[in-house]
């Protein structure tokens, strides 16, 4: 694939007249109206670099392709060693926070994402032509945390420095050729699937890591044999935390709209914080999109079409309460449908926030029954995750599968075996022999590696074996994962704060997290009752302070589930915690000014589940703060707190 406008040894580049250059760019910029702005914007960047870069070997990009972050840095220069990034400011006369951080991010997504650049040495560059000289002699050049700053006079004699000739060259034609390995954000693929890219394009094509592809295709074919035989199919995909599970049901309800408009595909989700951020983060796209072409869009306009795409669960039910008629959707997505309420949870609301009476099935059942009305065929796809129940009535994938052997076992059932192999998907041997067999297996219907830690695979099994407190088994796979992913531990927040600050580059987002259940971290500073807004949080900048660059607003595991930031400070809370001479975890809730202990497993597992969600929403590593405890405060004695710390320490976690 070419990924730049213009690329081209740097003597023939300075042989190249500018109008041939200029063609050329022009030429490839096929998105949307070139403007006159950016016309002007490339003529200043050749004829300054053509200056700058006189008498030097090596090789230059125009407008080099960052596929991930969906944006193309103005310039990359190969020389030596040395691979520069470079970012244009023309007539800046400062060198801007939000500039840096741009360059920053450009070097950075490709030391992650680019296979050619894993082991080269990437070094950031902003020019801000009309810029006072800087002093660029302290860069650490290893971390990338900092940038070269030059005006359009000094470039040349600011970079060399830098570069080793007496190291071993790039291999360019190599590193041209290497992969692009991407892994996106949740909102990062939401926004490129939705404008038009294929999942390929956009994530990772590692043989280790099953194929989001794979998956997509088998739902396509069950969902045309389904069409064929005019019958009803439900799909079960399941899936490790972080595996794609998302991003696998969006792409699917996504390729369907492409496939046939008729069959009306959707994506829908109980997660109230999830449906939030990414329609507002699809709608802030759409409006700055149109802002390049004749259609302007405000906000209300773009929100229209994506509220059609991405919908809350919740509503669709309820609509389909007041109306008795077949859906219009042929094909739906259920993200996260291990949170599907069970008869009792259901059955209340009804009768309370509804006014029904003697309302007595589960969401599963009813939403089931709802696409059960179609007369020829539907297609159900559920995304499920395992130990993912977070909240009293979620009733997990049990309920689905009960719903279907007493109702509708008429239908076509689709799974993976990896729901009758482990215990978090169904708990009952009636229920595993059940679906083994009324069911057809499918291996591409689970995904078995995490691609949210990008950093290490290993992140959700060494989760599993701390929770689950087989010390040994944890021990060997942090052995495994510390040097790529970083995990330490605090007593202090402040220390915490300072590691999230120091360790992230650009535009990396970092954030506190917490458990809703912790309520005496607030005497630390962690309000966990102060509840957020999901899409300030997640999306806006450094400079607002809703945003979770702050670390002021506390993220609970219901904002945070199904979404994820790339380096958390998880706050653990006096809620869970390890109790050294029972050798077990110690569950309890906080009710007006005292503890009170869990004793129902379910409620156990939920609380568990908790920690599990957070301690997976790291992208790139994490710190965990565990304050000490105050003798004088009942609801906060050191033992709430320092067997959990040793504990985790004894796993060798490092202590900040």
């Amino acid at each position: 694939m070419k990924r730049a406008y213009y690329s081209k040894k740097i003597t023939d580049f300075i042989n190249d007249s500018e109008e041939y250059i200029l063609g050329h760019l022009s030429l490839n910029h096929t998105n949307f109206a070139l403007e006159e702005l950016q016309i002007n914007a490339w003529i200043s960047q050749i004829k300054i670099l053509k200056k700058q870069l006189l008498g030097l070997d090596g090789y230059i990009y125009f407008e080099f392709a960052i596929p991930r972050m969906r944006k193309r840095v103005d310039n990359v220069l190969i020389l030596g060693d040395t691979v520069f990034v470079i970012e244009f400011k023309v007539g800046e006369n400062k060198f801007p926070r939000h500039a840096i951080d741009q360059v920053i991010d450009y070097a950075t997504d490709l030391k992650n994402f680019h296979e050619g650049s894993h082991r080269v040495k990437l070094i950031p560059v902003l020019v801000s032509t009309n810029a006072k000289q800087e002093y660029n002699h302290k860069i650490n050049i290893l971390e990338m945390s900092s940038v070269i700053k030059v005006n359009e006079q000094n470039i040349k004699e600011s970079i060399l420095p830098f570069i080793n000739y007496n190291a071993t060259e790039i291999d360019v034609e190599k590193w041209e050729e290497s992969s692009y390995k991407p892994t996106p954000t949740i909102v990062e693929a939401a926004q490129a699937l939705y404008n038009g890219h294929n999942v390929n394009e956009i994530t990772r094509s590692d043989s280790g890591a099953i194929n989001l592809t794979n998956t997509t295709d088998t739902i396509n074919k069950i969902v045309e044999k389904s069409k064929l035989l005019k019958r009803k199919s439900i799909c079960f995909i399941t899936g490790v935390p972080g595996a794609g599970k998302t991003l696998a049901g969006l792409n699917i309800a996504n390729e369907r709209m492409d496939a046939d408009k008729n069959e009306h595909a959707v994506f829908l989700s109980g997660n109230g914080p999830l449906v939030q951020v990414l329609r507002e983060a699809l709608t802030r796209d759409e409006v700055e999109k149109s802002k390049k072409t004749e259609n302007k869009l405000t906000k209300k306009q773009a929100a229209i079409k994506v509220n059609a795409f991405i919908q809350n669960i919740h509503h669709f039910r309820d609509e389909y309460l007041k109306d008795t008629k077949a859906p219009v959707e042929k094909v739906v997505v259920f993200d996260e449908a291990q949170r599907a309420w069970t008869n009792n949870k259901t059955s209340s609301f009804m009768k309370k926030k509804k006014g029904i009476e003697n309302f007595n099935k589960s969401e599963p059942e009813f939403l089931i029954e709802v696409m059960d009305r179609h007369t020829d065929w539907c297609v159900i796809i559920c995304l499920i995750g395992g130990g993912q129940e977070i909240h009293t009535g979620e009733a997990g994938l049990e309920e689905w599968i009960r719903a279907l052997k007493l109702n509708y076992d008429n239908w076509a059932l689709y799974f993976s075996d990896f729901i009758v192999k482990n215990k978090n998907y169904l708990k009952t041997k009636e229920m595993i022999e059940w679906v083994k067999i009324n069911g057809k297996s499918d291996i591409n219907l689970h995904l078995n590696i995490s691609v949210r830690s990008f950093r290490s695979e290993k992140l959700s099994e060494f989760i599993y074996e701390l929770l689950e407190l087989n010390n040994h088994k944890a021990i060997k796979l942090f052995k495994k994962i510390k040097t790529d992913y970083p995990i330490v531990i605090t007593r202090d927040l402040d220390k915490a704060k300072k590691w999230l600050m120091a360790i992230s580059k650009g535009n990396e987002r970092l954030g506190i997290i917490s458990s809703s259940g912790a309520r005496r971290l607030k005497p630390k500073g962690v309000d966990v009752k102060n509840k957020i807004d999901a899409p300030n949080w997640f999306l806006n900048n450094k400079e607002d302070i809703r945003s979770s660059y702050f670390l002021e607003d506390i993220a609970t595991e219901f904002d945070i589930q199904g979404l994820e930031i790339d380096y958390s400070c998880i706050a653990w809370g006096a809620n869970f915690y390890f109790d050294k001479t029972k050798g077990d975890w110690v569950y309890r809730s906080f009710k007006g000014t005292k503890w009170q202990k869990i004793n129902k497993i379910s409620d156990k597992e939920y609380l568990k589940n908790s920690y599990r969600v957070l301690l997976t929403r790291a992208r790139q590593g994490f710190v965990i703060f565990i304050p000490n405890g105050e003798c004088k405060d009942k609801t906060r004695l050191p033992e709430f707190y320092d067997s959990t710390f040793e504990y985790l320490k004894e796993i060798g976690i490092t202590e900040l």
